[in-house]
């Protein structure tokens, strides 16, 4: 165990090196104060508190389907998933310590408790079939037509327009429901496609780029509608619908423009993406970080047009 946990942080390390020290020097702070933010904010809230576990559960659950070292260790050591246990509960610390730095003990214990468990979860796969299965979305939107398959995304829309119904007097919960659907539906383009499927950017990135963000934003604001009417029929009124509803399309947009802004390197791009989370989530915080957060969207929009035209051959 001690010499995989070595490799684990050698590997990293060699992450961040790839990364660069400007890259760092960009990304860390906007990561860490999202992260530090979300804590304080939610660790003294007597419910808040106990939204972290689930949190650092979920988290914890993505990084692990996306591993791909998961058949060399069956092949280099069958009893590897103590060694994850261990790697997963080492991650959790920071914020069950800030949990505890908080008083809250039970919540701290839990977020320890449950992070070890995503060691036996099983990583995703790319299933073939030579049966067509029917899809509500377009085929185009490949990334959107796997995710909603392999993380039953109709289930969490299902399970949260029922929350946002049930609470529908209280506007926070047809706001909180809108809010956690645009982030579970921007993780559908957390990975990059694979380079052979980027042949119509050879020509024209820029249409490339406004088809990509055109279908998400189109299917969003389908999916998006039923909690913008809640929120909108509620205390909030059409105006609190409208800027929460915004705010989702901005999101969505930036984290697509991410996805090829650092295009194929998915460090780089999980990185950004989750810079622009925690800009999203600390923009209602000061009125430096939406500023901030314009600055990067038209960053974005430059940058991706840019790394995109390196594939054009005309």
């Amino acid at each position: 165990m001690n010499a995989y946990l070595r490799l684990r942080l050698r590997v990293s390390g060699r992450l961040l090196a790839e990364l660069g020290w400007w890259r760092m020097a960009l990304l860390g702070p906007v990561l860490g104060l999202g992260g530090v933010r979300t804590v304080v904010m939610l660790a003294p809230h007597p419910a808040g508190q106990w939204l972290l576990p689930a949190v650092v559960l979920l988290l914890l659950t993505g990084q692990h389907r996306r591993r791909a070292d998961i058949d060399f260790l069956h092949l280099a050591a069958p009893g590897f998933r103590w060694w994850l246990a261990t790697e997963y509960a080492l991650w959790s610390l920071p914020v069950a310590g800030a949990l505890l730095a908080f008083g809250q003990v039970g919540a701290s214990l839990l977020t320890v408790g449950l992070a070890p468990f995503c060691a036996w979860l099983t990583t995703a796969e790319n299933r073939t079939s030579s049966r067509a299965r029917r899809s509500l979305l377009r085929s185009e939107a490949l990334e959107l037509v796997s995710g909603f398959r392999q993380t039953g995304a109709w289930l969490w829309w299902l399970a949260l327009l029922g929350a946002a119904l049930w609470w529908q007097q209280h506007s926070i919960a047809p706001a909180a429901a809108l809010g956690v659907w645009a982030f579970l539906f921007a993780s559908h383009y957390g990975a990059p496609e694979p380079w052979t499927l980027l042949l119509p950017v050879l020509r024209q990135p820029s249409v490339w780029l406004r088809r990509r963000v055109g279908l998400g934003l189109l299917y969003f604001g389908l999916t998006a509608a039923p909690f913008a009417w809640l929120l909108g029929s509620g205390p909030a009124g059409v105006g609190g619908a409208g800027l929460v509803l915004l705010w989702g399309f901005a999101l969505l947009t930036m984290v697509v423009l991410a996805r090829y802004a650092f295009y194929p390197s998915a460090l780089l791009v999980r990185l950004t993406q989750g810079a622009v989370l925690a800009l999203s989530v600390l923009a209602a915080g000061h009125p430096v970080y939406p500023a901030l957060l314009a600055v990067a969207f038209f960053g974005l929009i430059w940058k991706s047009r840019q790394r995109l035209s390196t594939f054009r051959h005309d």
